[in-house]
């Protein structure tokens, strides 16, 4: 009985031991979590393979997405009571000794399945001790996997040769395919080359390779899994070179999709579209030369999903391996839209406001157009078709900047201040004073889209139906955005271009440009049915590029982009009520006028309304210039079709017309009220 007693004693010791040491010792198994990502689009096809952290190709597999048959032959081969033993075959163990005992050398190591894995997840030398430790880690693998997992796990980490781990590497590698159909000849060689992955890597060593193939075909055939015909052909099967080169397109959106995502991504992207895009940014960017760089990003508008985005027109020009969606620049004029929108929202102004495009000093900021001209009054459409700076900026005097500033972080696209000790943002956000980015920028025009509400964007299929139901942040109200949308489609189209709304199958785009000081960022954005658009035409090193406006550089980019997008894509109900008839809204009361102010304006005394005035020779004498009279509210600024009068030397405002024809004369006072008259010049030039 005592030895009884000893017996239970030394066994519950064991046991002990042994439980503390499976506890403080667990199988490293987290090495089977660090796996390489197939990025696909949102149909499955494959975009972009992205390798481990230590540069192995390494992808999780799953049993479902591998040839059954080629299971079943692993199997037979390797360990065929698998799904039975628990870790260790006793059986197997014995007979692979009793064989390697007649043979007087080692035939077979009788290590299962789940020793191999044990063994790929710690590699040891292949000694007597590290078999031993190899069967305690089978068991601690059986205790906490699978059987599924754990041949799932042995397929992930199989080494193949080289940096190639996992069947679906290989596959890859070796046939350019995926490992969900394979010919008897793949299936033999994917077995043999674990076994001796150097010497039967068929890229480097063929005859190594086609002898192992032998070897487990003659196996296959010796089983009877393998009739005399398959097995001959499988034999005689040319060997693969292993030239395959794993995918590798739309190289940052991918990048981007597969953030913070483990193992394989299937992303929002459109293969086709996105293919379409590379190839017409690398088109564009030929032609601008000079080192130019296009970064293009269209978004769904429902779901906010990214279904193309193109980092750069190539790597292979300075700058390309930036993501230029991602780094901020000045917007330019892009933002106006979201100026006026607000306030619309204010009850400030709507689309046929009267604004004032006359010089204007805000303390010591003062604001310039774009052409140096200036138009008088204008309508609110007007100011943002045309892109007037001074109106924009009157607006933005209104709205408020830190509060247009706090909107635009709320809505998911924050400005930047860079340089520089003051960090406050001022009136020069209206003309692209701050940092954002395309991506930012995609945010904000999907926003006016899609009535106001602003989402973040998304990167992968499986975000789509979340964003769908999110609710989003509310930047303007319905009626602004859909208003500030109606006066983009009517702004004046790229040279060439017939508007949407007067031809039956094209696009209906509305959009704005944007250039930032020094022609160093040249922008169009906008919105085209279901789809948001941003184009960004520049130099990755924010170099200028004079003359290349967002006009003249990014705009015929934005159309062709919403014509690919519309072909490629469609659209549903959401983007026909998008492209509805346009409707004018007449200001009332005191939308009438922008300024606010009950003084009177200027009244303007010399010339008079509608006067012809006679600015021929007198007498054989040159007519002497006119000066300009009238009264208002301080001094008088005098400007002739947007240009400022000259002053002489009593300090008087003259104008000596310079041809004949019809002028506009105002007269601003020291608060920015202004009036204007038109008259007709006479008697220059025959007239």
């Amino acid at each position: 009985m005592i030895w009884l007693k000893r017996s239970a004693i030394a066994i519950l010791a064991a046991l002990t031991v042994l439980f503390a040491l499976d506890r403080i010792f667990p199988p490293p198994l987290e090495r089977g979590e660090t796996v390489s990502q197939l990025v696909s689009d949102r149909r499955g096809r494959p975009l972009r393979a992205i390798p481990t952290p230590d540069n192995y190709w390494r992808f999780q597999a799953h049993l479902e997405d591998i040839d059954p048959v080629f299971i079943e032959a692993l199997l037979e081969v390797e360990d065929q009571r698998f799904w039975r033993h628990g870790g260790v075959d006793w059986t197997g163990m014995m007979r692979a000794a009793w064989t390697s005992a007649l043979a007087g050398r080692v035939v077979s190591g009788g290590s299962t399945i789940t020793m191999q894995t044990a063994r790929l997840l710690e590699p040891r030398p292949r000694t007597i001790p590290s078999k031993l430790i190899e069967m305690f880690r089978a068991h601690q693998i059986e205790a906490r996997l699978s059987k599924k997992e754990i041949l799932e796990l042995y397929l992930t980490l199989a080494p193949y040769g080289g940096n190639i781990e996992g069947i679906r590497a290989a596959s890859w590698r070796y046939f350019g395919r995926s490992p969900d159909r394979l010919s008897d000849d793949q299936i033999a060689l994917l077995i043999a080359l674990p076994q001796s992955p150097e010497v039967r890597r068929p890229d480097l060593r063929p005859q190594g390779a086609d002898a192992g193939r032998r070897a487990i075909v003659a196996k296959l055939e010796r089983l009877g899994y393998l009739n005399a015909g398959r097995a001959e052909e499988a034999r005689t099967s040319q060997m693969p070179t292993g030239a395959y080169a794993f995918p590798s397109d739309a190289w940052h959106a991918t990048a981007r999709a597969a953030r913070g995502v483990r193992g394989d991504v299937r992303a929002s992207l459109d293969a086709r579209l996105q293919a379409e895009m590379e190839a017409l940014a690398l088109a564009r960017a030929k032609e601008a030369g000079r080192e130019a760089q296009i970064a293009i990003l269209v978004v769904d508008i429902p779901t906010r999903a990214v279904r193309a985005s193109v980092g750069s027109a190539s790597r292979d020009i300075a700058g390309g391996w930036l993501d230029l969606t991602a780094q901020a620049r000045s917007p330019g004029s892009a933002l106006k839209p979201f100026i006026y929108a607000m306030a619309f929202d204010d009850g400030e102004a709507s689309a046929s406001t009267r604004i004032s495009d006359l010089p204007k000093r805000f303390a010591s900021y003062q604001p310039d157009n774009f052409d140096r001209t200036f138009r008088g009054d204008v309508r609110v459409s007007e100011a943002l078709q045309h892109s007037l700076n001074v109106p924009a900026v009157l607006a933005l005097d209104r709205v408020g900047p830190e509060r247009f500033a706090a909107t635009l972080a709320l809505a998911g696209a924050p400005p930047r201040i860079y340089g520089g000790a003051d960090t406050e943002f001022g009136l020069a956000l209206a003309l692209g004073g701050a940092g954002l980015t395309a991506r930012e920028l995609a945010i904000l025009y999907a926003a006016l889209g899609d009535g106001g509400r602003a989402k973040p964007l998304v990167w992968t299929a499986e975000e789509e139906a979340e964003s769908r139901s999110r609710k989003g942040y509310r930047m303007m109200e319905a009626e602004s955005a859909g208003e500030i949308l109606s006066i983009l489609r009517r702004a004046p189209t790229p040279e060439g271009r017939i508007p949407g709304r007067l031809t039956a199958e094209a696009p209906q785009v509305a959009f704005k440009t944007g250039t930032s000081y020094g022609f160093r960022d040249a922008w169009a954005a906008g919105v085209s049915g279901d789809h948001a658009i941003i184009v960004w035409v520049g130099r990755a090193d924010g170099a200028p590029r004079p003359g290349e406006t967002g006009r003249t550089a990014a705009l015929p980019i934005l159309f062709e982009v919403a014509d690919r997008a519309a072909y490629h894509l469609g659209g549903d109900g959401d983007a026909r009520a998008r492209l509805m008839p346009e409707r004018r809204h007449e200001a009332d009361g005191a939308l009438q006028s922008f300024d606010h102010s009950t003084a009177e304006a200027p009244h303007i005394l010399f010339p008079p309304k509608d006067a012809e005035l006679w600015s021929g020779e007198i007498n054989g004498a040159p007519a002497r210039p006119f000066v300009l009279a009238g009264r208002g509210e301080g001094k008088l600024r005098w400007f002739i079709d947007g240009q400022p009068s000259k002053i002489d030397d009593a300090g008087l405002p003259v104008w000596r017309p310079e041809r004949a024809g019809f002028y506009a004369v105002s007269a601003v006072d020291e608060e920015g009220r202004t009036s204007e008259v038109r008259v007709r010049v006479i008697g220059i030039g025959g007239s």
